[in-house]
């Protein structure tokens, strides 16, 4: 690296991530940290356990109409997830769960 050349943090530690197989791991768990704050205190009263296998989430949502809602505009939600972890195809579909 030349001396003068300025890096990113940012850059670097997806650096490190991406050579050592944490990249995916590290965008997912962002994704689940970021669900209440794009669906809001309503929704994150409502979802119980979540994790996420092969870009895809599964959520248990509490309420039978909040799932029916959430199921119905789950590509808008799969859109604003990714975008709010500042990645695209990191989550590729959403399963809601009773």
């Amino acid at each position: 690296m030349n001396p003068t050349s300025s890096v990113a943090i940012s850059d670097l530690l997806l650096d490190f991530l991406r050579e050592n197989h944490l990249e995916q791991p590290y965008f997912e768990g962002r994704i689940i940290d970021a669900w209440p704050e794009v669906l809001g205190p309503m929704v994150a009263r409502y979802t119980g356990e979540m994790n996420i296998r092969d870009g895809v989430l599964f959520v248990h949502i509490q309420s039978a109409p909040l799932r029916q809602e959430l199921f119905n505009c789950r590509h808008q939600i799969i859109a604003k997830l990714n975008n709010a972890i500042g990645a695209t195809n990191v989550l590729r579909d959403i399963r809601l769960l009773g």
